[in-house]
């Protein structure tokens, strides 16, 4: 049974003194790094920051070096006129990596930035230790699905508000267990939290920048890391007979299915999202 407890422990707050890294002109990157041994570096979405995955992902930095960032225009980052592209974004984390003296590392992408973690691995493949798709965005035989939920959110965002499109997530995102058992008071008790996470012009300027991804299954082929497609039963975008293709699509590529967990696994299940992680990374380096 999932423990939910984690989403009433979501942090919020930033370490006033952490240090800035500096990745290209006017742009420096909020960054934390826990941990030691071999590098596991988080993406966000766009609608999460980094302090909100230290409840989500305790236990990977008893084992790894755990980076998590935030990107460009996005949280305590800097914010710059012009919304960066993939393939920017894709150079931030390289100047990350390098900045941390990080040779290579594995990737967590959530949601929409599975495609983060794709662009940086066709871009920079000697940096890239494996992957980890985790509610990926990147479909076995395209992103169109995607790409029209991605434009519906954005409409209701910006004619809406924020608050409108906490309620139309919430029952897509969540799993339905965790939608039963947490009842009225969690989806009241998350909606400020969400609210709290991203600015609704960030989260416009991201969503839009969803619509510009490259969406060609064929890319994949070209990706020969191990790669795991991790994915909730409960997925509203990809379910357990969409993930075992996609991971099909990946030269080195496998799947694991996370019981009752919806389109963002570990917020369903952090320990058992914690263990599939260990799981794959311990094979992929025994096979080093």
């Amino acid at each position: 049974m999932p423990n939910y407890e984690p989403l009433f422990r979501l942090e919020l707050n930033y370490h006033e003194d952490a240090p800035r890294i500096r990745t290209r002109e006017g742009v420096e990157l909020y960054y934390e790094s826990r941990g030691e041994g071999t590098a596991i570096t988080l993406l966000n979405n766009f609608f999460l920051t980094t302090p909100s995955w230290r409840v989500f992902t305790n236990e990977l930095p008893q084992h790894y070096r755990v980076v998590s960032y935030d990107m460009c225009n996005h949280g305590a980052s800097t914010h710059v006129a012009q919304e960066p592209t993939w393939d920017e974004h894709a150079d931030d984390v390289i100047a990350l990596l390098d900045a941390l003296e990080i040779e290579s590392t594995y990737l967590i992408g959530t949601s929409a930035s599975t495609v983060l973690a794709r662009d940086v691995a066709l871009r920079h493949p000697d940096r890239v230790r494996g992957l980890v798709m985790s509610g990926s965005v990147l479909g076995p035989r395209g992103m169109r699905r995607h790409m029209q939920i991605q434009r519906s959110w954005l409409h209701v965002l910006e004619n809406h508000g924020m608050a409108a499109l906490y309620n139309q997530l919430y029952p897509e995102v969540f799993g339905s267990d965790m939608n039963e058992e947490l009842g009225t008071p969690g989806f009241l008790g998350l909606r400020e939290s969400f609210t709290a996470l991203t600015t609704p012009e960030d989260l416009a300027n991201g969503l839009r920048l969803n619509l510009d991804a490259a969406t060609s299954p064929d890319l994949l082929a070209r990706i020969t890391v191990p790669t795991l497609i991790l994915t909730g039963d409960d997925d509203f975008l990809l379910g357990p007979t969409g993930a075992k293709e996609l991971a099909e699509r990946f030269p080195n590529g496998r799947h694991e299915i996370l019981p009752k967990a919806g389109h963002v696994p570990h917020l369903d299940d952090s320990e058992g999202f914690q263990v599939l992680v260990r799981k794959f990374i311990e094979e992929a380096e025994s096979h080093d």
